[in-house]
């Protein structure tokens, strides 16, 4: 290359390093952000793939909620919300695609804009978002809802907002956030924020809960509350956004009702006897053997099993470790020992579903189970000396006979594991050298049909190793007061997991989470090592790297033996009336927050 080629070849060369190095001259407002590459759909997408832009609007949905509420603060750590506040009434700078894995499209913003390193991200509002009555959705309270939520709100928000160096506006309708980690996730949990109206908020806070009806920006707007007993939600006719793209077949039904029973069974035979209009069958045995009722053989309702490729997330019980009879693992690996999951399954199920394995089963996120190699390995090596055995090694759970409820190899071994820490049975009963027997409470939530059958049985096979806990179950508010505070023993234990595990993950198992109430942190781990494949995670740039960091968390928490792990459905089960319809293309994460009741319509 010579002369004027030459000169102008080293100019573009100048511009690419000054770029590259400045982290800012190469980024461009797009319509979407993914975690990697870039979102699957082009600017100019007319809908989602998942949802349906002919859908007619009308008819009601009523659905049914097992517990209460005494609160329309979702935002907060005190008191139970109503649900639907935030998906239906309640808007996002970004709306998230659940046909794949991390993907935002613009809502409030007409686009976004971040730096090759994500050091920072540049939001633009769209000059017609509004609130519901009326006024506009500002740079204000959007900066607002961020400093608040994450000074004031769920715990859920505030991990993410320590990261945050500063927000300031750059525009009338921009406003850009900067990082102070390196973390790649930022800029969507940023995009992902309920974007709240300041002055609606100016007396009262997020630290309480409160029946007031709050005003948002989505599709809905509360119409009715019966506290306790239902929530009714009206579409708004002038919702500003109903024409996006984003939103063209979504929010189809004029009105949606969540009606409270006392427990699950209540919530199925209100759907029988055609009180509400949908269920969500959590077990395989019933959904064989209990939809035998007129309706179905009539046909007026129809029972579908949507399939998912999404993690299995963990449920099961959980150990407090908080309580020191947890604190070693070799008495939550006896405790694992006497659950025999075989019988378990084969009792509540048929033994038709899949042990949860992984916490990322039914994905590539799982980790196997042999020894850990190449970047999985390198990553936990600095931690193996304080990292329980399998971590490294592999880990697998104790598998037993479905043909009996106890199995007594295991048993043989759950004893051995207690006796090395210093427990016996002395005259039946489980004692430690000064006579102290191994009691403790199993809490749960009452009408939770599923973990209480598990916990009858799991409780008959203690009673073989002379431990006989005491079983309680409390009401929905009670049970998340005592969980929020760790004031429980062994309790039924939930966590989703999705194809993007990130900086949540940190309120799952980060260490604050031992003292810090509201966390989801209820086994009380305090690992090194698990923050640190977490920091791997957010900061990997590369997806291979994300992948391996996240079988290396799952290593750590399989092997510390936290939770003893019951099934998980490759399917969800939903029985619904015949006038309501989805389309035919399912997204990646099937029946999931953002399919029902979003992209389905009623029509007769």
């Amino acid at each position: 290359m010579t002369g004027f080629s030459w000169r102008i070849g080293t100019w573009r060369g100048a511009v690419l390093t000054l770029a590259l190095m400045t982290g800012t001259a190469l980024a461009q407002p797009q319509h979407g952000i993914a975690m990697y590459g870039d979102p699957a759909l082009p600017p100019d997408f007319v809908a989602l793939p998942y949802s349906n832009p002919d859908a007619p609007k009308g008819g009601s949905l009523h659905l049914g909620v097992a517990g209460g509420f005494d609160s329309l603060n979702p935002f907060g750590i005190k008191g139970t919300a109503a649900d639907g506040i935030t998906a239906h009434t309640v808007e996002t700078m970004m709306g998230r695609s659940i046909d794949e894995p991390f993907s935002l499209y613009g809502l409030l913003a007409e686009s976004v804009e971040t730096d090759p390193d994500r050091a920072w991200v540049e939001f633009t509002l769209r000059p017609e978002a509004k609130f519901s009555d009326g006024s506009p959705v500002t740079v204000e309270d959007v900066i607002w809802s961020l400093e608040a939520l994450g000074t004031a709100g769920h715990p859920r928000y505030q991990t993410a907002w320590k990261k945050v160096a500063k927000v300031e506006s750059t525009g009338e309708r921009k406003l850009r956030i900067t990082f102070n980690v390196a973390d790649r996730e930022l800029p969507l949990l940023m995009g992902l924020r309920p974007i709240l109206k300041k002055s609606d908020w100016e007396v009262r806070g997020f630290e309480e809960g409160t029946l007031d009806v709050l005003i948002g920006s989505g599709p809905y707007v509360i119409d009715k509350v019966d506290p306790g007993k239902s929530i009714t939600y009206k579409r708004n006719p002038d919702y500003w956004g109903k024409d996006l793209p984003f939103n063209r077949g979504l929010h189809n039904f004029d009105e949606i009702r969540y009606d409270y029973f006392g427990d699950g069974d209540v919530t199925f035979q209100a759907f029988t006897s055609g009180e509400i209009d949908s269920f969500r069958e959590s077990n395989a045995g019933k959904w064989l053997t209990s939809y035998d009722f007129p309706a179905l053989a009539a046909g007026d309702v129809i029972k579908e099993e949507i399939p998912h490729s999404r993690p299995s997330g963990i449920t099961g019980l959980v150990m407090n470790m908080r309580n020191p009879i947890f604190a070693d693992w070799r008495v939550r690996e006896a405790m694992t020992l006497a659950f025999n999951f075989e019988f378990i399954n084969q009792t509540l199920n048929g033994g038709t579903e899949p042990r949860i394995t992984s916490y990322f089963s039914n994905s590539t996120l799982a980790t196997d189970h042999g020894p850990a190699a190449g970047k999985v390995a390198e990553l936990l090596q600095p931690f193996a000396a304080e990292l329980p055995p399998g971590t490294l090694e592999g880990y697998d759970l104790p598998v037993s006979s479905p043909e009996k409820p106890t199995d007594r190899g295991n048993l043989r071994k759950a004893l051995q594991l207690f006796e090395e820490v210093g427990w016996t049975v002395q005259e039946g009963v489980m004692k430690d050298a000064l006579g102290k027997p191994f009691t403790f409470e199993i809490l749960l939530a009452a009408g939770a049909g599923d973990s209480e059958a598990v916990v009858n049985i799991y409780v008959e096979a203690l009673k073989q190793l002379g431990i006989t806990p005491t079983v309680t179950s409390v009401d929905g508010p009670q049970y998340k007061e005592r969980t929020n505070t760790y004031a429980f023993d062994m309790a039924w234990y939930v966590r989703a997991l999705s194809l993007s595990p990130g900086n949540e993950q940190t309120l799952y198992w980060g260490s604050k989470g031992i003292a810090e109430p509201g966390s989801r942190n209820w086994m009380g781990m305090n690992s090194p090592a698990a923050e640190a494949m977490i920091a791997a995670m957010v900061s990997a740039t590369d997806p291979a790297d994300f992948t391996t960091a996240t079988q290396a968390l799952d290593r750590v928490l399989l092997a510390g033996r936290y939770v003893i792990p019951v099934w998980y459905s490759k399917v969800s089960r939903l029985a619904h009336l015949k006038k309501l319809h989805h389309p035919e293309k399912l997204p990646l994460y099937g029946d999931w927050p953002g399919f029902m009741p979003d992209v389905w319509w009623h029509e007769e």
